[in-house]
């Protein structure tokens, strides 16, 4: 980059969740200029909407390092180390302090929206020119007003979490998907908390085969019993729950275990009516309900709920950076150099290794997909493996490719993949989550979806909800 009008422009950040202001610190501490921009009210805004959810992994694995050394010295009280946050311990406690830090504060945008990014002077189709030049990225501010911003370099850091995977079959939304969405919430609505009057009495359809969908089926089944008339129905695309039942009392990962034993205990009782090969074509959204038609193991499905949640997981929001040359894995739609490293078909989120700026690079120069976002439709990311892409991609901007192609996290076998899954019943954290060590070495990583920008992620098992995979197996 030795353009001097391109050098002095910002390097813009695209979300303002855990890997988003961990990228600005990282860019700071390489003295570039970050400028943040995040759609929602607030940072955080996307873990903020699944804060009643507590994260698998204790806080000094959800801490990034640059990120620590801003916040210390403002006078930051570093929390239990050792104790697990929940969504909006995360936010209040790390992420709004980080903000709030006097090198930070006045470079993050709430409320401002990115409509597209495009290089300067050059679109997706011209050649001549186009090298070496920076980004033009247009947004709509708090005011409407919309306006364009100047970048050297772009990382989107905007996740995954506000783009759900339809309920239909083949990717493709059911039909009347759209004119039924007032009775979808997405994978983790706060069931026992400010959304209970939305299902207390009432009959929910839980779709998906994640833990972001057991977490939702364990609130409901935890309802019914406080509130009569509460039913609980489950569908799932695959044939059989196994994979999400676990092993029960032998299996060696104890969180896991007493998950599969919960829910599968619920099936077996009667208490969660279990819907197997499940095929949803149409929704029709009646006044007060919703039918749902399609097929299932037992031939026509035609169920009506009075409420849906979409736990099929996530998939990128591509639109806003159609302008820009991408290499982009055709299935996984991530970038193509860590395609084969996360495929689902292959890996859970403790296989997959660390990596950094190399892999991440597009064909335009100065553009990033970081965070859940960068997993594309992969349901496994781990927060800590998104500390390292941006730190990587810092000193690579800053011109230090040694320090770029050095990686620097130290990954083990298996990650975290869950949350309040894993406490026995008298509310502690019965050992290991699903993907990770023994009770006596707790796992070092956390998910995070995309939930990690303005879809986040999360350190719950979030876009990894669908069928396809849902956290580790």
């Amino acid at each position: 980059m030795s353009d001097p009008a391109r050098d002095s422009l910002p390097t813009i950040v695209i979300g303002a969740g855990p890997v988003g202001l961990a990228a600005a610190a990282h860019l700071l501490e390489r003295g570039l200029d970050p400028l943040v921009l995040e759609a929602g009210e607030q940072v955080g805004a996307a873990v903020a909407s699944w804060g009643h959810v507590r994260i698998f992994s204790p806080w000094r694995y959800n801490i990034d390092a640059a990120a620590r050394r801003l916040l210390e010295p403002a006078g930051w009280s570093v929390p239990d180390l050792d104790a697990l946050p929940t969504g909006g311990e995360l936010v209040d406690d790390y992420l709004t302090p980080l903000a709030d830090t006097p090198q930070l504060s006045g470079r993050i945008h709430t409320r401002t929206r990115v409509l597209g990014v495009s290089r300067l002077t050059a679109d997706k189709t011209r050649t001549i020119g186009r090298e070496g030049k920076g980004y033009r990225v247009r947004v709509v501010g708090p005011d409407g007003a919309v306006e364009d911003l100047l970048a050297r370099a772009v990382i989107d850091a905007s996740g995954t979490y506000g783009t759900s995977n339809p309920l239909g079959v083949g990717g493709l939304p059911a039909l009347g998907e759209a004119d039924a969405r007032a009775y979808v919430t997405g994978p983790l609505p706060d069931v026992e908390g400010k959304d209970r009057v939305r299902f207390a009495g009432r009959r929910t359809l839980v779709v998906g085969m994640g833990h972001s969908a057991a977490n939702t089926l364990l609130s409901l089944i935890q309802l019914a019993e406080d509130e009569p008339g509460t039913e609980v129905v489950w569908a799932i695309r695959g044939g059989s729950a196994r994979r999400l039942y676990g092993g029960g009392a032998d299996d060696e990962l104890p969180a896991r275990g007493l998950l599969g034993t919960r829910l599968k205990a619920a099936v077996d009782a009667g208490r969660v009516r279990l819907l197997t090969f499940v095929e949803i074509d149409r929704l029709d959204a009646g006044e007060d309900d919703v039918r749902v038609v399609g097929r299932s193991r037992d031939g026509v499905l035609d169920v009506t709920v009075d409420a849906i949640v979409n736990a099929t997981g996530f998939r990128p929001d591509l639109d806003v950076i159609r302008e820009v040359r991408l290499d982009l894995d055709p299935a996984l739609e991530c970038p193509a150099g860590i395609a084969e490293m996360i495929d689902p078909n292959f890996h859970s989120c403790g296989t997959v290794p660390p990596h950094g700026e190399k892999l991440l690079a597009q064909p335009d120069d100065g553009f990033y997909i970081v965070g859940m976002k960068s997993y594309g439709r992969a349901p496994t990311f781990l927060m800590a493996t998104g500390y390292e892409q941006v730190r990587s991609i810092a000193a690579a901007l800053a011109g230090d490719r040694t320090a770029a192609d050095t990686v620097e996290l130290n990954l083990p076998e298996t990650g975290v993949c869950s949350s309040d899954l894993a406490l026995d019943a008298d509310g502690q954290q019965a050992g290991a989550a699903c993907c990770g060590s023994t009770p006596a070495e707790p796992a070092l990583l956390t998910l995070t979806s995309a939930p990690a920008g303005v879809g986040f992620a999360t350190g719950v098992e979030h876009g990894r909800s669908g069928d396809a995979g849902g956290g580790c197996s």
